[in-house]
């Protein structure tokens, strides 16, 4: 359990886990994760026969971490400590464990939400919304995305190396078990009115807007590439309408300077779908987000040759387009223009020398992002890892010294002496 200034509730709340291990026969333990209480708190887990650890860094996610790696058991099963959750029925959680699930989470929408329990907000719109994002972007078929309890395999969640610190954890350990291919199922709980007297840590818009920002940035696809793809789709599609004629729709005659804005809008639209491939190409190499089979193939043509080849054709487009409007020019004494006619053959010429040269740039970037490096060594987890680690440095050291030693008398006449003794 998280725990800051839980006074109020917490022995409730580990009496009720308690009793839930003691009643169903399984060992386990209550460890409560302290957050910096300054109510006393820690003395109060400590009283009702809880375990405390103390986790400095500040925010539900860091404190979560620092119990999940503090944590002795198999699973893990995490709740807030404020009374909301019942920790007394936890026999749903068990059973989907031992069925073989990574990660059960709990469905507060099938459960049953009692009245005041969760405010409006977040009942019918925040929690609703975001979970829908969830689903739409990964394929997750979680229901709840932001429900506080919930069990896992203490081993398989360390594994995705979770790094978020504040309420977007519980988005995090979604995300990331979907990615990374872990077990999961729902089990319907139920939420009711927190015990506490003092208002909740949680921020509606600020943390609102965390989880959505985290949604966003493991899912390049609709963070860049949708709506870049969208945008540059519109935009070369207007150009080159406008290109040919004016329009008009309803009175309103859009003609060159219309043309101007459209092909702002397809470049950066490109340039946005551009972003989104460099994205999944870094993702993929630092092993953050997979890329599938059809992405790789995708990869696999597009070459830093090919990508100079593009863009360089593009650019010469853009160049050879502008060259005959000097001409033009030229051939009036470099005087005035038809402004409408010099735009129809500028704008596009520009267009090109944009697309060739952000076709370009991609080719070179996406040359450095896929350059063959070693991989580099797992990061260490656990105490354990890291004494093994240190005592075979230390043995290697020792060796290395005997050795020294052992050349050292030998070629001294000592030395030698010693050693024709000890033979």
């Amino acid at each position: 359990m998280p725990c800051l200034n839980e006074a109020e509730t917490l022995a409730i709340c580990i009496d009720k886990a308690q009793g839930f291990l003691r009643r169903s026969g399984v060992e386990g333990e209550v460890l409560i994760a302290d957050n910096g209480s300054t109510d006393g708190s820690q003395q109060i887990a400590r009283d009702h026969g809880a375990r405390v650890v103390d986790i400095p860094t500040k925010g539900y996610g860091s404190a979560l971490i620092g119990g999940i790696q503090s944590a002795r058991g198999t699973f893990v099963i995490m709740g807030d400590a404020d009374d909301s959750y019942d920790f007394a029925n936890l026999e749903a959680f068990v059973e989907e464990l031992r069925k073989g699930h990574d990660l059960v989470m709990g469905n507060r929408f099938q459960g049953g939400i009692e009245p005041g329990a969760m405010p409006a907000l977040h009942k019918y719109l925040g929690n609703p919304v975001l979970s829908w994002i969830g689903r739409l972007f990964f394929g997750a078929t979680v229901g709840d995305f932001h429900c506080g309890l919930r069990g896992f395999r203490r081993d398989s969640i360390l594994a995705l190396r979770p790094t978020t610190t504040g309420m977007e954890f519980a988005s995090e350990v979604v995300v990331k078990a979907y990615l990374g291919g872990l077990r999961m199922t729902e089990v319907p709980t139920t939420l009711k009115k927190d015990g506490r007297s003092r208002p909740p840590h949680l921020r509606s818009w600020h943390d609102g807007w965390r989880h959505l920002r985290f949604l966003l940035i493991y899912s390049p696809r609709w963070l860049f590439f949708y709506p870049g793809l969208v945008a540059f789709g519109v935009g070369m599609l207007a150009t080159f309408v406008l290109l040919i004629t004016p329009v008009e729709v309803g009175g309103a005659v859009f003609d060159i300077g219309s043309m101007v804005y459209t092909s702002a809008l397809g470049v950066v639209g490109y340039q946005a779908v551009l972003f989104s491939i460099l994205t999944k190409i870094y993702a993929g190499h630092e092993g953050f987000l997979p890329n599938s089979d059809r992405f790789k193939a995708i990869l696999a043509g597009l070459t830093v040759e090919r990508g100079l080849l593009v863009g360089m054709a593009l650019f010469v487009l853009g160049i050879a387009v502008a060259v005959v409007q000097i001409f033009r020019w030229g051939g009036v004494g470099f005087g005035t223009l038809d402004a409408s006619q010099t735009l129809r053959v500028a704008i596009p010429a520009a267009l090109g020398l944009m697309l060739g040269f952000q076709t370009m740039m991609f080719g070179m970037f996406s040359g450095i992002l896929t350059i063959g490096t070693t991989a580099a060594p797992p990061l260490i987890q656990g105490g354990e890892q890291i004494a093994a680690d240190a005592e075979a440095i230390t043995e290697d050291e020792v060796a290395r010294a005997q050795r020294a030693e052992v050349a050292a008398s030998v070629d001294s006449p000592a030395g030698s002496a010693s050693g024709t003794r000890a033979r």
